[in-house]
């Protein structure tokens, strides 16, 4: 292979104005949302009532204080409770409240036809194709990583 040239920015640029649409989106359904703030919102939808700081944390790839940040911005919007499971004091359960439900009614129909709107004009082969070299990417820092540091 010849010598890879400029992908990292390749991949913040495609980054970059993937958040500039959602962001756009949001502002245009009148939804007050950092796309930090979506994704952890949206993960805490998936995972219900299971859903513990330490579980986004490890599942959305940020640390804990950037995810405590976001969280406790969450919870200033009045989208989430955060408490405690009962009989685990350790962890702290994450409830989405009404007004977060209705944020996801919203946002969650906008998030897939803006993801289809990305792949468009891009068969299948093409897609799964770019999913395995950013996961082979992923993969070969990781590795690089955990021999290195």
């Amino acid at each position: 292979m010849k010598q890879p040239s400029g992908y990292g920015f390749l991949i913040d640029k495609t980054l970059k104005k993937l958040q500039s649409i959602y962001l756009y989106a949001f502002k245009d359904n009148g939804v007050d949302l950092t796309i930090e703030q979506w994704a952890i919102l949206h993960r805490i939808y998936e995972l219900g009532d299971e859903a513990s700081q330490t579980e986004i944390t490890k599942t959305n790839y940020r640390n804990r204080a950037t995810t405590s940040r976001v969280i406790s911005g969450l919870v200033k919007k009045e989208l989430l409770i955060k408490g405690r499971f009962k009989g685990d004091s350790k962890r702290f359960k994450l409830t989405i409240t009404a007004k977060g439900h209705k944020i996801i009614a919203i946002v969650e129909p906008i998030m897939y036809h803006l993801r289809a709107v990305g792949v468009m004009d891009i068969n299948q082969k093409e897609y799964d194709n770019f999913i395995s070299v950013l996961d082979k990417i992923w993969n070969n820092c990781e590795s690089y990583q955990q021999s290195t540091y």
